[in-house]
């Protein structure tokens, strides 16, 4: 799409709460409308753009500002970005905002802590329960839940795929993507 808007979909959410496989179903939607769509998972920018950072706030803000740089470049040259990481703290998430300006789309992915924990496949978890990973979000770090998100998804009481549908619907309404043409 040569008129293609550029965005960035701000997804934040403790571990586990549902950002990767909202993220996915949201940016196989887009990319099935023809976008040229970039996802910037946080696993995969820790291995990549962020290897050597650790956990305390100060790595962890580094991390968050590297996603937001690239995002920021992304999205002011007209291509949607879908951001997946904890980013836990609301000081960092503001200053992301600010930087992209009405191109930032703040996504609450909420789920409780007891839930994330239920649905943890990689044990971490269990491991924070007891102690042996410091620094984790939620259980011995703090999670900041955002205060003026565009969207809140409860991955609680919703499907991914409704969760999918309820910003996907955000996006039409708001004129960034077309809405999709009946088969």
């Amino acid at each position: 799409m040569a008129d293609e808007k550029g965005f960035t979909l701000w997804f934040t959410g403790l571990s586990g709460a549902g950002k990767t496989t909202i993220s996915k179903l949201v940016g196989e939607e887009l990319r099935t409308r023809g976008s040229k769509l970039e996802i910037l998972d946080g696993d995969v920018i820790r291995e990549n753009l962020s290897k050597g950072l650790g956990f305390s706030k100060e790595d962890r803000d580094t991390n968050i500002r590297r996603i937001a740089f690239v995002a920021d470049l992304l999205s002011r040259n007209g291509v949607p970005v879908i951001t997946a990481a904890i980013s836990p703290y609301r000081e960092i998430r503001d200053e992301s905002r600010e930087l992209m300006g009405e191109r930032f789309i703040e996504v609450f992915v909420k789920a409780s802590v007891e839930a994330c924990a239920e649905r943890d496949v990689k044990g971490l978890y269990k491991k924070a329960f007891a102690g042996e990973i410091k620094e984790f979000t939620g259980v011995s770090d703090p999670y900041e839940e955002p205060l003026n998100a565009e969207i809140t998804l409860d991955t609680e009481n919703e499907s991914p795929e409704e969760s999918a549908g309820k910003l996907i619907a955000l996006l039409e309404e708001r004129q960034l993507i077309s809405a999709a043409q009946p088969a």
